[in-house]
């Protein structure tokens, strides 16, 4: 099998592990991933996490043109906002995943700060998480708020639409974005409950210790 069919089947496995166990429903969510050549691999335009299929995957090439497949994805502007922006990025993920978008409703919440310190490993994943404004689906406006952050954040929140995580490849942020709506649903859980967060010199001991990107 070669390197580009490989990651096309890695690409609709992990996506459908992400649909069977309800992160995205419908034909909602889309991902993205780097190629050996440069190019892109990405999720077609109107299409379910749980039925793609790797031979109708867009191919894109380094140009960002569609040389085979379905039309891609029309967040695209999205996608490409964080391989301009975070030479680290080998993938991008999607999502509407409930937990999280319920969070980012909430009037109290962090807009530069998006999910609270709960557990390391959010923080370990993600680093910070910055909230977005809310943008109409398939707006390029959200790959310009991606870009005004000039590569600073591997994650952001779209409010009341859903999170979007770059990785170092497809499996890293599909891990990181799963990491994330884990922590949304904590959060949410435990509102009202006045929990036991990690410190501020707890979360300094784990970016220093694992390197995370903080800002």
């Amino acid at each position: 099998m070669t390197p580009d069919n490989r990651l096309r089947e890695q690409i609709c496995v992990l996506a459908k592990s992400l649909f069977d166990r309800g992160l995205t429903g419908g034909s909602t969510g889309n991902i993205s991933a780097r190629t050996e050549d440069g190019g892109l691999l990405v999720s077609p335009t109107g299409t379910s996490f749980g039925r793609l299929d790797p031979t109708r995957l867009s191919r894109l090439d380094a140009r960002g043109r569609l040389i085979d497949g379905d039309p891609p994805t029309k967040e695209m502007p999205l996608h490409s906002a964080f391989y301009d922006t975070r030479s680290t990025a080998g993938a991008v993920v999607h999502l509407h995943s409930c937990h999280a978008v319920a969070l980012s409703m909430m009037p109290d919440v962090d807009a530069d700060d998006f999910l609270p310190p709960l557990t390391p490993y959010a923080i370990m994943k993600l680093g910070r998480v910055a909230l977005l404004p809310f943008f109409l689906p398939g707006d390029p406006a959200m790959g310009l708020a991606v870009r005004g952050l000039a590569g600073r954040r591997s994650a952001v929140m779209l409010a009341n639409h859903g999170p979007v995580v770059a990785g170092k490849d497809v499996e890293a942020a599909c891990n990181a974005i799963e990491e994330l709506e884990d922590t949304a649903r904590l959060a949410m859980l435990l509102r009202g409950c006045n929990p036991r967060m990690l410190s501020s010199a707890e979360v300094q001991q784990l970016v220093t210790r694992f390197n995370v990107d903080w800002d």
